[in-house]
């Protein structure tokens, strides 16, 4: 089954980490990738830019109305995701709990719905 592990960090927070200790974070995030991809559970993920560059479109009455950034205040952005195949649910929280914004942040898992073709 796929799942969406969806990595929600809070930025301010990661910005006042010093540079060396972002770059150490980035290895781990390496190396766990390499180690889900060798496991056959990736099936792709990236990070995203910070919540200033997000654009937000809607749509009422007919019109389309488009704003810069997230309304929501939140403590923590949507930081990055992986989207994974795991057997269950137990599966993917192993996955889950292996990514190292677990330790500073959350991780939420979706499962994705599968459609019939």
């Amino acid at each position: 089954m796929r799942y969406l592990l969806l990595i929600y960090e809070n930025e301010k927070a990661w910005m006042s980490i010093p540079e060396d200790q972002q770059g150490a974070i980035f290895g781990e995030y390496m190396a766990f990738t390499e180690s889900i991809k060798k496991s056959g559970n990736l099936l792709g993920g990236d990070p995203l830019q910070p919540t200033d560059t997000a654009t937000c479109v809607r749509v009422r009455e007919g019109k389309r109305l488009v704003t810069d950034g997230p309304f929501a205040e939140t403590r923590e952005q949507l930081g990055g995701y992986y989207l994974v195949d795991a057997k269950d649910l137990d599966e993917a929280i192993a996955i889950a709990e292996r990514i190292p914004s677990a330790r500073m942040g959350t991780i939420e898992i979706r499962p994705i719905m599968e459609l019939p073709a």
